[in-house]
């Protein structure tokens, strides 16, 4: 099944010079560089204080762990992509392609979690009161967990245990900064910082709910699932769902539909959770927290983009094209669409999409995704490429074309 763009064989333009090609690998992406932008800010910082007062660490662990917190904060998150996306389309195109990389936040999160932690230590080994050290040593052995198990290897490994740890850990960690605060008689300011901190892990607790949700099952690998509590989410946003909420949490694009109530999410078989939710088909799951914009947000700093998905991919893709709010066009690589996601689906894509190019992999087998999605963007003549896909080929496509000088965007696992 394949529309109008499937075209013979295309050379790919050439590679950039040297210089510019190193400073889009991937070890150099935007998330490290603000990681190591925090950092090297507190090692000013300790170089300009010199020889800094307990006081003064202890100010700066809290505010570096704060910032940790607070960037995770989902209104945070929106209003980060709102500043970003406020540029308008005749800004030069390099300022925008940097603009569009602000769903790499993430790195404020990691270089403020392991400067507080420093900081802390610091601060630690200088403590002579028995209770703060008792505090403040329980307090480090559980950060230092905290950020061992947040490290790549363990989390893409382990991911569930990774959110459990990180979840209960860092409440235990919040409660115990608490105790440490309230024991050095701090003063206000920490305090204040702590209540705030408090308050931004607490909020999306707070909207927890159970709700009724419809299951369509158009194949055993996806189920869409339709949901019509009361919000409409805008188009971009994800939700958090689960069916049991202190250990496990899954997020999904939501697909609003133009004037129409409520909100889809397309959930393919991808794991235990997915797999066990798409046989049982729940009545009602619980949903919290608030609607968070995602990486295919940052659409509206181009003219024209390209949305590159594989399989279940097509989920954040869909709403941005039923709302059209930029010219876009489509490039969906997945196997037998029919069959999987149903004709009504399909059909709804291609109405809006009348010239996507739409792969079956089930009978042509996987595609160069590179070669296409440069195809797509030279002849839409667009600024940009967006690729929903999983990690490998997400990396392929994104570095593949940056390396070429044309603007790509895709998820970077860090959470």
């Amino acid at each position: 099944m394949t529309t109008s763009l499937e075209r013979q064989s295309t050379d790919l333009p050439p590679l950039t010079a040297l210089p510019r090609r190193l400073l889009k690998h991937p070890r150099l992406m935007h998330y490290n560089r603000l990681a190591a932008l925090v950092l090297v800010t507190n090692l000013a910082f300790l170089w300009a204080s010199w020889s800094p007062s307990p006081r003064t660490m202890g100010h700066a662990a809290l505010a570096n762990l704060a910032l940790a917190v607070l960037v995770r904060q989902q209104y945070v998150i929106n209003l980060f992509f709102r500043l970003a996306t406020w540029a308008p389309t005749t800004w030069p195109l390099k300022i925008r392609w940097t603009l569009g990389k602000v769903y790499h936040f993430g790195g404020l999160h990691v270089g403020g979690a392991l400067a507080g932690a420093g900081w802390f230590l610091a601060l630690t080994l200088t403590t002579t009161d028995p209770a703060l050290l008792l505090v403040s040593w329980t307090l480090i052995t559980l950060l230092a967990v905290i950020v061992a198990t947040a490290l790549p290897p363990f989390r893409s490994r382990h991911h569930d245990h990774f959110e459990k740890i990180h979840r209960f850990g860092g409440w235990t960690t919040l409660g115990l900064f608490w105790t440490h605060t309230l024991l050095s008689s701090s003063g206000p300011v920490p305090l204040t910082v702590l209540a705030v901190v408090t308050f931004s892990v607490a909020l999306p607790w707070l909207r927890l709910r159970k709700v009724d949700v419809r299951l369509e099952r158009p194949s055993p690998h996806v189920v869409l699932a339709r949901f019509d509590h009361g919000e409409t989410p805008f188009a971009g946003s994800s939700t958090a769902i689960s069916r049991s909420p202190l250990t496990e949490w899954h997020s999904f694009a939501n697909v609003p539909a133009p004037g129409e109530p409520g909100f889809r999410l397309t959930i393919s078989r991808a794991g235990d959770w997915t797999g066990s939710f798409i046989d049982d088909l729940p009545s009602r799951v619980w949903v919290k927290g608030i609607t968070t914009a995602g990486v295919a947000n940052i659409e509206t700093l181009f003219t024209k983009v390209v949305y590159v998905a594989t399989g279940s991919g097509i989920g954040p893709c869909l709403p941005h094209l039923l709302a059209a709010e930029v010219p876009s066009r489509l490039v969906w690589a997945t196997r037998d669409p029919r069959a999987t996601y149903g004709d009504a689906l399909v059909d709804e894509i291609l109405a809006v999409q009348p010239h996507a190019l739409v792969w079956d992999t089930s009978r042509k087998g996987k595609p160069d995704m590179v070669r296409l999605a440069y195809e797509a963007y030279r002849d839409f003549d667009a600024e940009a490429v967006i690729c929903i896909s999983n990690k490998k080929l997400t990396w392929q496509v994104v570095h593949g074309l940056e390396r070429r000088g044309i603007p790509a965007y895709g998820a970077i696992w860090d959470s």
